[in-house]
């Protein structure tokens, strides 16, 4: 009995639900109705606006991770066993400062080698010199002596750098994020032994869309916060605006924080860049819906003569919201026609509507 009751109780709903829908629908074509038979025959019915000089506010935030001005990971470059490191993780490091050093006994060896191997293309060099002043050998044998010592030189340059690499040594100023290296382990060219951060210059990445980015020059000066420190404004500067969007069409931006005190910031945090812009100019916009078809058309509809739609191409700059900026083919006072444009051609006789 209860369950026949609901699906009674339910059916009605429903049919109500339909009686609205259809109801409101009613009404709806009523007004577009209406709306067509205000024009004169000929005519066809069109809303305009007039074309306005405003000053919009530019101003805009944009969220961002703070990354280190400069990080660099450590990679071995030679084979061996490392007999000690010199840092742990967290301690701060200097350029040049040696942090682990790997064993050379077998590079040695071939640093030796190398300089005997040079000593003997050196004496030969010589003798073949001597022998060619008194016609004991050709030009073509001295070129080759002294080729050979050349290539011996060489060879003693690369082993030399090869036991220079041995030690490892830090290109930046920062502090050590990782260690994954502990004496005695063996490495080979290509293992990962450090990573390196440098925390006292952050930079926030940001992306920004085409018309944001259209207000941004490298130098500006930004307001930048932190969501852990709301109450702190870290300055920034900006020193890159890529020249081509990402596949999301936005465009990375780069903004060099001014100080980090105390390095409260940290690699990895969530930071907001604050735009300001001050007095604004006027510009030329009009409703987004002036345009035939989209912005990128670059065509409206301007009201002449109070009844007659002309197809004017215009320069799009950029697009705000609602409204789009007009930078060449209409002037402040005009009227540009918003909605019927699907009904017109140029030159088609129109009846605004309020």
């Amino acid at each position: 009995m209860i369950r026949a009751l609901l699906t009674i109780v339910i059916l009605v709903g429903v049919v109500g639900l339909i009686g609205w829908v259809l109801t409101n629908n009613k009404k709806k074509n009523e007004a577009k109705t209406a709306l067509v038979a205000q024009a004169a025959s000929g005519e066809v019915a069109v809303r305009v606006t007039p074309v306005k000089k405003e000053a919009l506010a530019a101003n805009f935030g944009a969220n961002g991770n703070f990354v280190p001005a400069q990080q660099m990971n450590f990679a071995s470059e030679n084979s061996g066993r490392v007999t000690r490191v010199l840092v742990d993780e967290g301690s701060y490091v200097h350029k040049g400062q040696t942090l682990a050093i790997i064993k050379t006994d077998a590079l040695n060896i071939d640093l030796e080698s190398a300089q005997a191997s040079y000593q003997n293309a050196a004496r030969d060099k010589q003798r073949f010199e001597n022998a060619f002043q008194t016609g004991g050998v050709t030009q073509q044998q001295l070129d080759q002596a002294k080729l050979a010592l050349e290539q011996a030189e060489a060879r003693v340059s690369q082993a030399r750098i090869r036991v220079s690499d041995a030690n490892i040594k830090s290109s930046i100023n920062g502090i050590v994020n990782k260690r994954y290296i502990e004496p005695g382990a063996v490495v080979n060219p290509g293992t990962q032994l450090f990573e390196l951060v440098d925390v006292s210059r952050l930079k926030l990445n940001i992306t920004v869309n085409e018309s944001q980015v259209a207000n941004l020059k490298l130098g500006d000066k930004v307001d930048v916060k932190a969501s852990v420190y709301p109450d702190l404004n870290f300055g920034g500067t900006i020193t890159f605006i890529a020249p081509k969007s990402d596949a999301s069409l936005n465009f990375p931006v780069e903004i060099e924080i001014a100080s980090n005190p105390g390095n409260k910031l940290k690699a990895g945090m969530y930071g907001t860049a604050l735009f300001n812009f001050e007095n604004a100019a006027p510009i030329t916009v009009v409703p987004r819906a002036a345009f035939v078809g989209s912005v990128s058309s670059n065509q409206v509809f301007v009201l002449d003569n109070g009844n007659v739609a002309k197809l004017r191409n215009v320069v799009a700059g950029r697009v705000l919201g609602d409204k789009v900026e007009i930078l060449q083919g209409l002037n402040e006072g005009e009227t540009v026609i918003i909605s019927g444009q699907i009904n017109l051609t140029d030159g088609s006789k129109v009846a605004p509507l309020k």
